[in-house]
């Protein structure tokens, strides 16, 4: 009895990591260098990005001029999601923290394959889910933890280790910057920057950039 025929025209699995580092129609790869700004706040949100080499930080200015920085991002996530709830401009200006590697889908695309392939679907729902509950616990941490544990917290987050293979990466911002963030004064984040090279939790250059977090260490302020 001979083996049936292999079927020819058989669809091969969808993997969505392909589809979204393979140039195509309505998908484009681009390369911006360090400092670059990738989009900006107000422009026509017709694309998501997808960052797959470097980090992005992404901040807003509202009515008064203000600036904040409202998240850093890096390998194997999305931005400019909002562009798919019928958002019209962008709601963040997204600049280069690293020499990146984007790739830009047009919402037409993005919505046609989430419709059309559940392993696609179910990859960009998890982002959502994870960037969720990333939301989630950043809401606790401000309404709950003082700003030596926030900025313990900031560190971490932003060293993220699971993004470079175990070790952790390192953090290029001004002290300025995490006080923006950590929602705290410049001056107290240099209090307990100070205090946590001491300690031997990180250790950082001259000008306080360059940060090199030791994660093990770092913990342990969470856990106090």
């Amino acid at each position: 009895m001979s083996d049936a025929p292999l079927d020819s025209t058989a669809k091969a699995p969808f993997d969505p990591r392909a589809f979204l580092t393979k140039p195509a129609a309505g998908v484009t790869l681009e390369r911006f260098q360090a400092g670059w700004q990738i989009c900006a706040q107000g422009e026509p949100a017709d694309t998501v990005g997808y960052i797959r080499k470097g980090r992005v930080k992404l901040t807003t200015i509202s009515n008064r001029g203000k600036e904040a920085i409202v998240g850093i991002i890096g390998p194997g996530q999305f931005f400019g999601e909002t562009s798919l709830s019928n958002a019209n401009v962008r709601t963040a200006t997204v600049v280069a923290l690293e020499d990146c590697l984007i790739t830009t889908v047009t919402n037409e695309v993005m919505l046609q394959t989430l419709g059309s392939e559940p392993e696609f679907s179910k990859f960009f729902l998890a982002h959502l889910l994870s960037r969720n509950t990333r939301l989630e616990e950043d809401l606790g941490d401000q309404l709950l933890n003082l700003s030596e544990k926030r900025l313990a917290r900031l560190l971490l987050v932003l060293a993220d280790p699971a993004q470079n293979g175990g070790k952790p990466n390192e953090v290029n911002l001004s002290q300025e910057a995490l006080a923006e963030m950590v929602g705290t004064t410049r001056s107290r984040i240099s209090t307990f920057m100070n205090k946590f090279r001491e300690q031997g939790y990180i250790s950082y250059d001259s000008h306080g950039r360059s940060i090199q977090v030791y994660a093990a260490l770092l913990m342990s302020v969470l856990g106090s």
